[in-house]
């Protein structure tokens, strides 16, 4: 089995922490919405792959200026040597703003449901929308209300074997998808820089994380 891929969610400037977990880490997420004004001079020092993400307060991030503003820094980003960018499935004039991305940088469609988990057939519908707008990697983000959520998250990476997709459930009782995702197929999972610092619900950090892959034999 593959060793699993961690993406280190970054939200702030402390440069300090970021490098402390570089070498831990496969990729890092540069969320622009949480960072605010000096994300690009950090952006600059990582010598990992990242992915720029400018969540918008309706997909649960912090951007408050306009949507414009908002596309511009994260296009913006692919000049910084983004090597992805995020950008939701809701997002207008989609397939002009992924025509750009793809010409530079690799695209991730995101789809996020804050207050629970759909049913699995139509968690596969908009997983299959996300290939059809050009999507490189399908990201599925739900909140998990019950443990049989984290099932249905994880069924839906399996029913794409062909394809990139990062699915799991959010909050305290989805820390197992989360845990499992690169496991069952996901193409990597999110973690934080350190505890406090989390992007999203039950986010584990990439220490303690790398601690369970090691000891379920999946450390290397």
């Amino acid at each position: 089995m593959r060793k699993p891929k961690i993406c280190a969610s970054i939200v702030s400037n402390d440069l300090k922490a970021v490098k402390s977990v570089e070498p831990l880490v496969d990729l890092f997420e540069v969320r622009i919405d949480l960072i605010g004004d000096g994300w690009q001079q950090l952006a600059k020092k990582l010598k990992k792959p990242w992915i720029a993400c400018n969540r918008s307060v309706d997909d649960g991030g912090s951007w408050q200026g306009s949507e414009a503003k908002r596309r511009e820094e994260l296009l913006s980003a692919v000049e910084l040597g983004a090597g992805m960018i995020d950008i939701e499935l809701v997002t207008g004039n989609l397939k002009e703003i992924v025509q750009l991305i793809k010409k530079r940088a690799q695209c991730l469609l995101s789809f996020h449901d804050l207050e629970g988990t759909p049913p699995l057939d139509r968690m596969r519908k908009i997983v299959q929308k996300q290939l059809e707008a050009g999507a490189d990697i399908c990201k599925v983000v739900t909140t998990a209300q019950k443990f049989e959520d984290n099932l249905a998250v994880l069924q839906l990476i399996a029913a794409f074997p062909e394809a990139r997709v990062v699915s799991f459930a959010m909050g305290p009782l989805g820390l197992v998808s989360r845990i499992q995702c690169p496991l069952v197929g996901g193409d990597f999972v999110y973690a934080s820089i350190e505890t406090g610092k989390e992007a999203g619900s039950g986010q584990i950090t990439v220490g303690d994380l790398r601690k369970i892959y090691g000891m379920m034999g999946n450390g290397k």
